[in-house]
């Protein structure tokens, strides 16, 4: 399967703009370019237009790529909550196997597929399965979106540590949003992300809203085939 999954260091750390911009310049460049967000909670707290006009998760991942919201996302929950508790408050556990199944059949017929966790690596799906082993069955490279600000290091280093030690490829970490004008705390942690991660660090600009020509300009300037195609760089 040809594409990359994408993952947060937490929640609201940008994974969905992040997919949306990539999805834009993949479709506008001539690929065949399909999302799935497996998993969506939340939805009793969505408000149309979002904040900031900004749509829910599974509604912008649709509208790019002309999916049905449930297509993007088969598994929906209400409670903005962890999904093995939105699952067990709704009185259906998640099922590992019939997740991954219906997660692969999805994406079957694409040139590209984009993949969004929910949350972080270790956000539990079901006992003993977690969004990192969604990522390990489906044998895609990692993405991971990260905040800018303080705090960055600390998350990206240790999300690095998880994926790796599961046997993930990580091919870079996005800081976004990226400021116009990056103060010093934002270079140095670009930076010291890099060095100290041993990873490739792109950045993503914040975006006004989410009109197709800002996800597809955005998208257009991270180097989305070398992820799609290349190798990750090597780790001393």
């Amino acid at each position: 399967m040809r594409g990359l999954f994408i993952t947060g260091t937490d929640t609201g750390a940008g994974k969905t703009v992040l997919s949306g911009c990539l999805l834009a310049a993949m479709a506008a460049a001539g690929e065949r370019a399909v999302a799935c967000k497996p998993v969506v909670t939340g939805l009793e707290e969505a408000q149309p237009g979002g904040e900031g006009g900004w749509p829910a998760d599974d509604e912008l991942l649709a509208e790019i790529t002309g999916a049905a919201r449930t297509e993007v996302s088969p598994l929906r929950f209400g409670p903005a909550v962890s999904p093995h508790l939105a699952a067990e408050l709704a009185g259906t556990p998640i099922d590992p196997q019939a997740l991954l199944a219906r997660t692969r059949a999805s994406l079957d017929g694409a040139s590209a597929a984009i993949v969004e966790g929910v949350g972080g690596l270790l956000v539990p799906l079901a006992a003993g399965y977690a969004v990192r082993e969604l990522a390990v069955d489906l044998a895609l490279p990692l993405i991971v979106a990260a905040r800018p600000g303080l705090g960055t290091i600390n998350h990206s280093l240790l999300t690095l540590e998880a994926a790796r030690a599961a046997g993930l490829e990580v091919r870079a970490v996005v800081l976004t949003p990226w400021p116009a004008q990056p103060g010093a705390i934002e270079r140095s942690n670009r930076e010291t992300i890099e060095r100290l991660g041993d990873v490739a660090v792109a950045t993503l600009s914040e975006l006004a809203g989410p009109r197709a020509q800002e996800l597809e300009r955005a998208g257009a300037a991270l180097p989305w085939r070398e992820w799609l195609d290349g190798e990750a760089p090597p780790r001393a």
